[in-house]
């Protein structure tokens, strides 16, 4: 089958791979259809590394998909051969204490798709699994929608783990994929005004597309005066989805007294800082949100209800064997690009 490797820093080669075989009972063969690029990626391809986590060349990256279904193990009575499904990229061992309390996405032996030294990614034709990271999804839905379901569960859990009381004043700095879903996700969960910031202003008019109250660019204005002027009492809750410095100081220079700063984004240094007088004064909170926890299937319902269209957000589309352009793409942010998405499969 063909595989797109990454081979070094920047550097994406399509190969020949030995297709997987299911070998144990809850296995599922899957056809890969599309994979969505994802902004994790990009730190593997541009420093090989993310914390801990480092790249040994050649290594096949991608974990936002949907697939085909085309052979189950002897035990999966739950899936059969030709449903399509959206797939959880987290596989846990489900036998530890973070697992037995129901944090699969803090499992102590997890593995992930696309991760250094767990699994390999998903760029590729065919792909094993267990049963229990495929979630069939509506005929209506297509295969891009579905690979987005991955994100969008990412910002589902964490508007849930903030649990906003209707009216809320939120705040979401960075509206890439990421923060776009949870824009998304947060207004289809209850009456919020949210307030969205970017360095892009292409992206920003996605994110008023897609409900956002009020939008700004630090480049052209001053946003904390600015989102200030509008809730001088501060925001509830910020998402920070950018994975920098300056969005995290922003995000926390928001947040009213006893505020809830929720952080998404994957920096790409090992450390980052805050202005502890201004935590420290305000009492503000801050939390990581760490993958999806169980918010698949809910994402999906969402996205099949019409109460969430990720269609805003697939702004470009490749074949496999362009998949060194797709990454280059999405690394530069060139041509406003959001969300570019890899077709493997023939069109259905």
């Amino acid at each position: 089958m063909k595989a797109a490797y990454l081979t070094g820093l920047r550097q994406v080669e399509i190969r020949q791979a030995p297709v997987p075989r299911v070998a144990g009972p809850r296995d599922v063969l899957l056809r890969i259809n599309t994979v969505g690029v994802c902004g994790s990626d990009m730190h593997y391809y541009r420093q090989g590394r993310i914390g801990p986590q480092v790249v040994e060349f050649p290594h096949v990256l991608g974990h936002e998909c949907a697939g085909t279904i085309l052979e189950t193990g002897g035990e999966v009575r739950e899936l059969r051969v030709g449903q399509r499904v959206a797939v959880d990229p987290l596989v846990a061992c489900g036998h530890c204490d973070q697992c037995r309390a129901g944090r699969k996405h803090t499992c102590r032996d997890q593995k992930f798709l696309g991760n250094p030294g767990q699994l390999p990614g998903a760029l590729v034709e065919y792909l094993v699994l267990p049963a229990e990271c495929c979630f069939p999804v509506p005929d209506a839905l297509d295969d891009d929608t579905v690979a987005v379901v991955e994100p969008l569960s990412i910002g589902l859990y964490a508007a849930q783990m903030a649990e906003l009381a209707p009216g809320a004043r939120v705040g979401i700095v960075g509206s890439g994929p990421i923060g776009l879903c949870t824009l998304l996700a947060l207004r289809a969960l209850g009456p919020v005004t949210i307030y969205v910031t970017d360095l892009l202003d292409e992206r920003l008019a996605v994110a008023r597309a897609c409900g956002a109250d009020w939008t700004g660019n630090p480049r052209s204005e001053d946003v904390v005066a600015a989102v200030q002027r509008l809730a001088p009492l501060g925001l509830d809750a910020v998402f920070e989805c950018a994975g920098e410095q300056t969005a995290l100081d922003q995000g926390a220079q928001l947040l009213e007294p006893g505020g809830e700063l929720l952080v998404i984004g994957i920096p790409e240094l090992d450390r980052v800082s805050f202005d502890i007088n201004l935590l420290r004064r305000n009492e503000l909170r801050v939390l990581n949100v760490r993958r999806q926890n169980e918010c698949v299937a809910p994402a999906i319902e969402l996205i099949a209800s019409g109460r969430v269209d990720v269609r805003p957000l697939l702004t470009h589309h490749f074949r496999l064997e362009e998949t060194p352009q797709a990454y280059d793409l999405v690394s530069a942010r060139r041509d406003g690009v959001l969300k570019a998405m890899i077709r493997i499969a023939p069109e259905r």
